[in-house]
């Protein structure tokens, strides 16, 4: 079982932040040479790219749980029996 749900909008965002900490530090080490503002169109787009894919991936999952709770409605409901049938 596992020990939290899969973010990949997160996982994305992440991904993003490291390779742009990778390109500064391969500019304070002197491998290459960056642009101080090179960096924020590159976050940005990958922050967009987080947002849709965290999107996606909602939308995927409130489908399914949609589809399945359609699926699990077969018993009487909550409301018709007990205590409630008695008001």
């Amino acid at each position: 079982m596992p020990r939290h749900e899969f973010r990949p909008g997160r996982l994305v965002a992440g991904v993003t932040v490291v390779g742009a900490a990778v390109a500064y530090a391969g500019d304070a080490a002197g491998v290459w040479s960056i642009a101080w503002f090179a960096v924020f169109p590159v976050l940005v787009g990958g922050f967009l790219v987080a947002a849709v894919v965290a999107l996606v991936h909602y939308l995927m999952r409130r489908r399914r749980s949609a589809r399945t709770a359609s699926s699990e409605n077969i018993d009487v409901p909550a409301s018709t029996s007990g205590s409630q049938a008695m008001r």
